[in-house]
């Protein structure tokens, strides 16, 4: 229906006068959307889990560990970063309701509670993190899981118990964290975490933390095919060796740098075999000196555009010249080398995930001086960016098949754009004839969506 402009325009001139009421009295929320994730904290059974996670720590606050953790979930779902933060929904009664609070503590009770924190408790949570995931892929019955490995710098201005000046390339000379983080990718979640110091290099207690999450997917996932793709930092015979042993199917870059003679095995071949307009690629005869085990090296190259730098005379016809991009890969997988190149190429999807997870889950961000304290923030930010991605999962049926770079099976929406749609909604709590109910303004397809996740499978 074509409508006429005195249908659409509108002239309002006066600016209302504002009132302020008491949020204690009112009811009303700034967060009604919360409601989904209340319900999918229950189908988990979060709270109860959580509790059992902080059973050897000797005191125990009012509110719980359990609770605290709860709390920054919700904080970080709610698109806040400083603990101080949360006096602007303090009183909000979605958040009390689902944190089982008649009223929110202050925030140096969160602070102390943070810096009280002991060693079994954070890896418990870790541990929790880590079977949520491991439910979700058994409930989807994967036939082949991806855990991809890699570092990723968390700076910080102030002098946190455990942080150390490192390579940082954006932050030079700041103190840092460089935990080591485990991602799966066909669900885009974390796996579990390594927590280290920003001074450490890549490998730095990789191949015990490796071992274990393997073993952890082995354990709970019998007869899963398994696979890995990771940097030169994890380049090693040993690690090599025993994902190998394990059956564990991998793609590792080779470090140049520690192997001279490649350059000249790179640099003297003269036929390469095209896989497309872009790479070509050859297989080696060739292994660093020592090794035992006779792996599959490929090496590729990738023809780029670059610009010339400098005057251009004015005969010129092409002001661009080609060049190639070279790199080696190490793999004990029988497949083409065009398959092998996509797999390990699929890697750089983890740094989207890490990205999101820093923009919308604030995992960037150092809150306290206890070392224990930053790791369980860092934790809950990585719980939230997987609940968001689990409530999806259980909603919405699968985008895609299993592709060469593995990408994930799901077209996940961001945290903010769910917190932006759904979350940050007004609504108010009444009880027509005493049954407990949330009024949230919502047009057709912000209801449908809502509906939708509320009505997703336990």
């Amino acid at each position: 229906m074509k409508l006429t402009k005195s249908a659409v325009v509108a002239r309002y001139r006066t600016i209302p006068d504002i009132r302020f009421i008491d949020p204690k009295k009112s009811n009303m929320t700034s967060f009604a959307g919360l409601l989904i994730y209340q319900k999918l904290f229950k189908d988990l059974r979060l709270s109860e889990r959580l509790k059992s996670c902080f059973v050897s720590e000797i005191s125990t606050p009012m509110m719980g560990f359990h609770r605290l953790t709860l709390w920054l979930i919700v904080h970080l779902i709610l698109g806040y970063r400083q603990i101080r933060d949360l006096k602007y929904y303090e009183h909000d009664p979605m958040v009390l309701r689902l944190l089982n609070l008649k009223r929110m503590p202050d925030p140096s009770s969160f602070s102390r509670c943070l810096n009280a924190l002991g060693q079994d408790s954070i890896d418990n949570v870790r541990s929790l993190m880590t079977d949520i995931v491991l439910d979700r892929m058994g409930d989807e019955e994967f036939a082949r899981i991806t855990l991809d490995f890699d570092g990723s710098v968390i700076s910080t201005s102030r002098h946190a118990e455990g942080s150390a000046v490192g390579y940082n390339k954006k932050k030079k000379g700041q103190r840092s964290y460089y935990p080591l983080f485990c991602t799966v990718a066909q669900t885009g979640q974390f796996f579990d975490m390594l927590h280290r110091s920003g001074n450490v290099h890549d490998s730095n207690g990789a191949d015990d933390f490796i071992d274990s999450c393997f073993e952890k997917a082995r354990r709970s996932l019998p007869g899963v095919a398994l696979e890995t793709r990771m940097d030169s930092a994890f380049f090693s015979e040993n690690q090599l060796e025993n994902l190998d042993e394990q059956g564990v199917e991998f793609t590792v870059s080779v470090p140049f740098e520690r192997f001279v003679e490649l350059k000249s095995v790179i640099n003297d071949r003269k036929r390469w075999r095209r896989i497309d307009s872009d790479w070509s690629y050859f297989e080696l005869d060739w292994e660093p000196k020592s090794w035992l085990n006779n792996f599959r090296f490929i090496a590729y190259r990738r023809k780029l555009a670059k610009q010339r730098k400098g005057p251009l005379q004015l005969d010129l016809f092409e002001p661009v010249s080609f060049d190639y991009d070279y790199k080696v890969v190490v793999t004990n997988k029988k497949t083409r080398a065009k398959n092998v190149l996509n797999f390990h190429n699929g890697r750089g999807a983890q740094e989207g995930i890490f990205g999101d997870a820093k923009n919308d889950c604030k995992i960037e961000y150092v809150p306290v001086r206890s070392l224990m304290g930053n790791q369980l923030y860092c934790l809950a930010g990585m719980l939230s960016h997987n609940m968001t991605r689990e409530i999806q999962m259980r909603t919405y049926e699968k985008d895609r098949g299993t592709t060469e770079k593995r990408s994930p099976l799901w077209a996940f929406q961001k945290l903010s754009v769910i917190r932006q749609k759904i979350v940050q909604r007004a609504g108010k709590l009444i009880r027509p004839q005493g049954k407990l109910t949330l009024v949230m303004a919502a047009d057709g397809p912000l209801r449908q969506e809502v509906e939708e996740f509320l009505a997703n499978a336990a």
